[in-house]
């Protein structure tokens, strides 16, 4: 029977769930697949970018751990493409590859003054505070006050773990160093600011719910905002989660202030024009323009510009796409380029062997039921192709492991990540919290080589 060897590049639910689907699809021949990773665990985005106070959103990570606990699917992490491995080396050890590296960075906003000294990207700090082992063990926190530009989830989060009293946040996973952190951290106000009205903002009601439970602080909107069009007012009055956001922040607006020892600032209808530097080139204010609602669910400027003193900013206006060796990338999405799945090169015509899924498929949107159908399209494509596959010229499973090992790559498998889940859950365990994060790269792979 004649058996499909394939790749996967990216840990992370898109590439768990594509290869899951592949296992499980109506075929009629046998798989093998090996998944590679760059992190030396797996889970991607739902390990290192959702906050540490989620855990109900975190229980995504069971299921993805059924699927690996199998012991159908190998996976080799601590495995960098593009320099442990090549798309050569893949062409001769397997039929075809899918790309599922997501997209990690932010996506730029470009307004004058945004790379000032002490302006962030949103993307950046989630990899801190989720102990991301590739990224710095401090972070500057010094402001007293700070503003966060967007109105999805990442900003809600990057705002939530600002302004949030960091001794709530021990019963969670939070590393060491992010905790001693967000101690020391001065913040009192925290400012979001997002261009369109409330009733156009993309949080999902969990999170903006969990917001406004903080403890000892206090929720500031301003009722010039809440002057409802007609597009707006038709959004509520039809679409569900609209009606629940608007429900949420009009009982915020309800609620007695003054007392809380932090305040959280919503800004809507804030079009971001400057980020204001002082005479050192540091943060030390953001100009926007007031817009209002043009009854059809845009906006339009007013002329109205306002300005709040700040010390530190944050974009969370989305993440982006990073190019990958040897691999078509269009740099204005951030996107591998694609027919459902199948990657195509700068001729438009489909690349034999090469499949992407994921955001880096189409882009950072979307929730973990998106990557399932995302994948399925994928996989569909896969088995369809099958005359187009490459004719690797070492396809042994053992070959693989043999390049790895001459190469030097302290590889880590799914027996590794069970010893390092073990691991961090025993540190946690005296406190009473889940786990504690092993952050450190080379003592993450000591623990899972059993070294």
């Amino acid at each position: 029977m004649a058996k499909l060897r394939l790749a996967v590049v990216g840990a992370g639910p898109a590439g768990i769930y594509a290869s899951d689907i592949v296992l499980k699809s109506e075929r009629d021949f046998d798989v093998s697949i090996d998944l590679f990773e760059h992190l030396p665990a797996p889970y991607g985005l739902v390990r290192y970018g959702v906050a540490p106070d989620h855990p109900r959103i975190k229980g995504i990570i069971t299921a993805l751990r059924e699927v690996l606990d199998r012991g159908d699917i190998r996976i080799f992490g601590n495995v960098r493409y593009g320099v442990d491995i090549t798309l050569d080396d893949l062409k001769r050890h397997y039929n075809a590859v899918i790309f599922a590296t997501g997209a990690i960075k932010d996506a730029p906003l470009n307004i004058p003054g945004i790379d000032a000294q002490g302006s962030y990207g949103a993307a950046d700090f989630v990899s801190w505070f989720d102990g991301h082992p590739d990224v710095p063990r401090t972070w500057p926190l010094t402001a007293t006050s700070t503003a966060v530009i967007g109105n999805g989830n990442v900003a809600l989060d990057t705002a939530r773990m600002l302004i949030k009293h960091p001794e709530d946040l021990l019963p969670t996973e939070i590393p060491d160093n992010v905790y001693q952190g967000l101690k020391a951290s001065p913040i009192t106000d925290v400012h979001v600011f997002g261009r369109r009205g409330p009733a156009q903002a993309k949080f999902s009601p969990l999170e903006l719910r969990e917001l406004g439970e903080l403890r000892d602080v206090d929720m500031i909107l301003a009722d010039e905002d809440f002057e409802i069009d007609e597009a707006s007012q038709n959004a509520i009055d039809t679409n569900k989660q609209v009606f629940v956001l608007m429900k949420v922040m009009n009982e915020w607006r309800t609620r007695e202030t003054g007392k809380a020892s932090r305040r959280l600032h919503m800004h809507f209808y804030a079009k971001p024009l400057e980020v204001v530097a002082d005479s050192s080139g540091t943060v030390c204010a953001i100009r926007f323009e007031r817009t209002a609602p043009d009854g059809k669910g845009g906006i339009v400027d007013t002329g109205d510009i306002r300005e709040i003193p700040i010390q530190s900013i944050y974009r969370a206006v989305g993440y982006f796409g990073s190019p990958l060796p040897d691999i078509p990338f269009d740099e204005k999405l951030g996107v591998i380029p694609n027919h459902e799945g199948q990657v195509v090169g700068s001729d438009g015509k489909q690349v034999p062997g090469l499949y992407a899924t994921g955001w880096i498929k189409r882009g950072p949107v979307g929730l973990i039921g998106h990557t399932k159908s995302d994948a399925m399209e994928t996989v569909r494509h896969i088995i369809e192709d099958r005359a187009t596959w490459w004719q690797p010229t070492n396809p042994d499973e053992g070959e693989i492991v043999d390049l790895l090992t001459e190469r030097g790559v302290e590889y880590t498998t799914v027996d590794g990540w069970a010893a390092l889940d073990a691991h961090e859950q025993a540190l946690g365990q005296p406190q009473g919290r889940a786990r504690i994060k092993v952050v450190d790269r080379d003592e993450m792979i000591t623990i899972s080589r059993g070294q």
